[in-house]
């Protein structure tokens, strides 16, 4: 009704964007962490690929590789272990999705001595 207050349009409150040398900082800050992350999980043979960041929403998708994939604690890899760092160390990061990568080759993993799944048929 006229004259009522509160009667206008509503304000969107936005919140100032990163410049682009900010989000090369956010993202040069979580490639170097990743760098060394990953040669803990190469050890157990398999990898830990960056599929894609958000660096103004914080959330970060990574993918376990090769051995890790087929392993019965990936997720807890990924969750207690990766996603843990990143939050700790990078203020920034919000959420670490994690998935694994379905198409390995179980030979060349158990040939890596890695615990692997090895099918008995």
């Amino acid at each position: 009704m006229p004259g009522e207050e509160g009667a206008g349009p509503s304000e969107v409150v936005s919140q100032p964007l990163l410049s682009d040398e900010e989000k090369a900082g956010r993202l040069a800050q979580l490639t170097e962490l990743l760098d060394m992350v990953r040669p803990i999980i190469q050890q157990d043979g398999g990898d830990l690929v960056l599929v894609s960041a958000d660096v103004e929403t914080g959330v970060v998708e990574l993918q376990l590789q090769g051995a890790c994939s087929s392993c019965a604690i990936s997720s807890s890899t990924l969750q207690a272990g990766v996603e843990r760092i990143l939050r700790d160390r990078l203020e920034w990061v919000t959420e670490v999705i994690g998935s694994v990568d379905e198409d390995i080759d179980w030979e060349e993993s158990a040939a890596l001595g890695r615990g692997a799944y090895v099918p008995r048929w």
